[in-house]
This record gives structure tokens, C-alpha cells and sequence, in this order.
């Protein structure tokens, strides 16, 4: 069995935009409008390309400050983009995204690289940083469906406490879903992309658990912690 990984040419990477094109199309046709979803699929692109030039220096420098310098751009615009559903406060929020994410994204990051994998030295940028950018992600994704729920409720009238735990319970329906699915119905990034690199598919259940662990579990805090702090903001917005 040949375990290693297969390079994709350039010319074969562009068959991969070929589902692309057809749902621009759909959009197109159906009069739908292409400009955010073609915008998303360039920018998409451009900031990978990006990110591998970035990151093929920052593993290469070996420098922890370096690291820090891109968890804290990674931390700071999380926040911001998570409070992209409530963007006429994104200013008087952006504080309290911050510290949700910083609280359940770095405690979780620090717990998983340095209780479970016990990186040395502890910031290894070929573990940290994606392992960052996982959780990060993650609880900016439900931070952000918290924050669109929580409003919702609100303007329907709803207590704070009940818009609360309403907004808790759909912030954490997609990470669940995962959890219920993983093995079944999908399987995720992290395992598939050790298995396709040769890696026992064993070992890449251990670290597929991890991530969905570290996943849960920073949604999970960061949401919490983000409910709590802006209760101040909504109710007297309310009253």
C-alpha cells in the first residue's frame, strides 16, 4: 500500500470548482444574485493560498511570539466576524465575543495541547495553529447562532432567561449533530485527512475524539460565557 499523500496539480484542483460553477449558476438562474457567494468562493481562495505561504514561514521561523502574534489576530477576528448577525452592536459586543472565545477557546486549546498531545516545546506551530483555528472557529460559528437566536427571542417578546436557554440549545444543534453523525454520516477533516496521509485509521479515531471533544466543549463555554455577559447589554436595551 503506497502511504503517501497524493499531490494535486494545479490543473486537477480546478476540477474541483466544477460543482462551484453550477451552483453560481442555480443562483444566477433562479435570480438569486451571485455576488456574495462568488465573492465568498474567491475570497476563499485567496486567503488559502494566503495562509500557505504564512504558514510555511511561521513553521519554518520556529518562534513562539510569532505564534502568539497569529492566535491573537486569530482570537480578534473571531469575535468580530461572529458578531456578523448582530452588526448594528457588532462595536458594543465585540469586548464580550472576545472574552467568550478567549475564555472557552484557550482554556480548551491549552488543555488539549499540553494535557493530551503535551507539545515540547508547547506552542509547535504545526499543532497549535490548526488545532487553534479548529476551535476558534467552532466557537465563533456558535457564538454567532447564539447571538442571532437570543435576538429573535427577544424581539418576540420572550424573558431573557428563556431567550437564553433557547439560544444555548440552537448554538449547540450543529456541534450535537456532529457528534450523533460522526462515524455514521460523515467523517470529519482531522480523521480524513490522516487516513488519506497513511495513518492508522485507529490512531486517527484517537485524535478525531479530541477534536470533537475540544469541540464541544469550547462551543459549548464560549457560548455560555457570551450569554451571560451581554444580559446587561439586552435588558437594558429592553427596558
Amino acid at each position: 500500500m503506497d502511504n503517501s499523500l497524493q499531490i494535486i496539480s494545479i490543473p486537477n484542483l480546478l476540477v474541483a470548482f466544477v460543482p462551484v460553477v453550477a451552483v453560481l449558476f442555480v443562483l444566477w438562474k433562479w435570480q438569486q444574485g451571485i455576488h456574495t457567494s462568488l465573492w465568498a468562493v474567491v475570497r476563499m481562495v485567496i486567503q488559502l493560498v494566503m495562509v500557505g505561504y504564512v504558514l510555511t514561514y511561521i513553521f519554518e521561523s520556529d518562534n513562539a511570539w510569532i505564534v502568539i502574534g497569529v492566535l491573537a489576530v486569530m482570537l480578534f477576528s473571531s469575535s468580530w466576524i461572529a458578531l456578523r448577525t448582530l452588526s448594528d452592536r457588532r462595536s458594543e459586543l465585540l469586548m464580550k465575543a472576545l472574552v467568550a472565545i478567549v475564555v472557552g477557546g484557550v482554556l480548551v486549546l491549552l488543555l488539549i495541547s499540553q494535557g493530551v498531545l503535551m507539545l515540547d516545546p508547547w506552542y509547535m506551530p504545526q499543532y497549535l495553529i490548526p488545532l487553534a483555528g479548529m476551535i476558534f472557529a467552532n466557537a465563533m460559528n456558535c457564538v454567532s447562532l447564539a447571538g442571532e437566536r437570543l435576538t429573535a427571542e427577544l424581539d418576540r417578546g420572550v424573558d431573557y432567561t428563556e431567550a437564553r436557554n433557547t439560544a444555548l440549545q440552537a448554538a449547540l444543534i450543529p456541534i450535537t449533530n456532529a457528534l450523533f453523525a460522526v462515524g455514521l454520516v460523515s467523517l470529519p477533516g482531522m480523521m480524513t485527512g490522516q487516513i488519506l496521509s497513511g495513518v492508522s485509521p485507529l490512531i486517527a479515531v484517537r485524535y478525531q475524539i479530541m477534536v470533537m471533544c475540544m469541540a464541544f466543549g469550547s462551543a459549548g463555554i464560549s457560548v455560555a460565557l457570551f450569554l451571560i455577559l451581554v444580559r446587561a447589554n439586552f435588558v437594558k436595551a429592553g427596558e
